[in-house]
C-alpha cells in the first residue's frame, strides 16, 4: 500500500497459493500445473460414469435388437446351419437326423433363442465399439489412438472363438458322445442341443478374448510379460480348468481340443503384453 498520494498499487505476480498451505482458488492454476493436468486422462464423476455406461449398455442392446431382427429373416438358415455337426455324426452312425421336441413352444423357443445368439454376433464390432467409448476417456491420448486395432482385434477373436467352436470343438464333442453310447438310440431334443451348441460356441467366443484382458492387465500396469511368462504353468493349469468346465465330455482328446487354442491365445496375450510394454517405454524416452 501506498504512497503519500493516497494511490493504492497491487503486485503484478500474485502467489501460487496462500502461505498458510491452503489451495489455490479453481480460477487460478499455474501454467506447469494447467499443462500437467492436460495431459491426464479425461475425469468423470461416479454419476458420469453410471450414465456414461447406460447410455452404452443401451446402444448396445439396441444394435442387438436389430441384429436379432436380421437374424429371424434367415431363422430356418440357421437352424440348419447349427443343425449340421449333428446331423452329419447321426448320418455317419447309420441313425435318424430327425431332431424331436416335447413341447408346443420348444420350436418358437428355440428360433428366438438362435436369433438372440446369432444377432449377438452380427452385432459384436458395434457392442465392441461401445466398451471402448466406455473406457477411452480414462486413457492417455497416445493409448486412444489404438481404438480401431482394439475394435478390429476383439471382433476377429470373439467370431474366430465362435467359428472354431461351431467347426472343431462342438463336431468333436457331439461324435465322442455318441460314439461312446452306441449301444442306446438317442432321441435328441432340439432344446437339449441348441442349448448344448450355444453354450459351447459362445463360451468359446467369450474364452478367445483372453488376449484382451491381457492387454488390459498389462494397461493397468498388473502383470508384466516377465511375470506372465514365469507363471506359465499355473496359467496353463487355470487352462485345462475351464477346458474341462467348457468341454461337454471329460475325456483328455477333447479337453486338448479346447485347451490348445487357449494355451496359443495365452502366448499371444504375452506378446501383446511385451508390445505395450514396449510402446510405453518408447512414449516415455519421448
Amino acid at each position: 500500500m501506498g504512497s503519500s498520494s493516497g494511490e493504492v498499487t497491487v503486485e503484478e505476480d500474485a502467489p501460487d497459493w496462500d502461505d498458510d498451505g491452503g489451495a489455490p482458488p479453481s480460477s487460478y492454476r499455474r501454467k506447469d500445473q494447467a499443462e500437467g493436468e492436460a495431459a491426464e486422462p479425461g475425469k468423470m464423476s461416479f454419476l458420469d460414469h453410471l450414465g456414461e455406461l447406460r447410455r452404452r449398455i443401451l446402444h448396445s442392446l439396441v444394435a442387438i435388437a436389430v441384429g436379432f431382427v436380421v437374424c429371424w429373416i434367415f431363422a430356418d438358415d440357421i437352424y440348419f446351419a447349427i443343425a449340421l455337426p449333428l446331423t452329419q455324426v447321426l448320418r455317419e452312425l447309420h441313425l435318424s437326423e430327425q431332431l424331436v421336441y416335447t413341447s408346443p413352444t420348444a420350436p418358437f423357443t428355440l428360433y428366438v433363442q438362435l436369433s438372440l445368439i446369432a444377432g449377438l454376433f452380427v452385432a459384436s464390432p458395434y457392442v465392441i465399439l461401445q466398451v471402448w467409448k466406455f473406457i477411452s476417456p480414462g486413457l492417455y491420448p497416445h493409448e486412444r489412438r489404438y481404438g480401431v486395432p482394439f475394435i478390429l482385434l476383439c471382433s476377429v477373436l470373439f467370431v474366430s472363438g465362435g467359428m472354431f467352436a461351431y467347426a472343431i470343438a462342438f463336431p468333436a464333442a457331439l461324435r465322442f458322445l455318441l460314439t461312446f453310447a452306441h449301444q442306446f438310440t438317442p432321441m435328441i431334443t432340439v432344446n437339449e442341443y441348441f442349448s448344448l451348441a450355444m453354450t459351447i460356441i459362445l463360451g468359446l467366443a467369450l474364452v478367445f478374448e483372453l488376449p484382451i484382458l491381457i492387454l488390459f492387465l498389462t494397461l493397468l500396469r498388473i502383470v508384466t510379460p516377465g511375470f506372465l511368462f514365469r507363471n506359465t504353468r499355473y496359467a496353463i493349469l487355470l487352462i485345462f480348468v475351464a477346458a474341462a468346465v467348457i468341454s461337454p465330455t471329460g475325456d483328455i482328446p477333447n479337453m486338448m481340443v479346447f485347451a490348445a487354442p487357449m494355451i496359443a491365445l495365452y502366448f499371444f496375450g504375452i506378446a501383446l503384453s511385451y508390445l505395450v510394454m514396449r510402446l510405453r517405454g518408447r512414449n516415455q524416452e519421448g
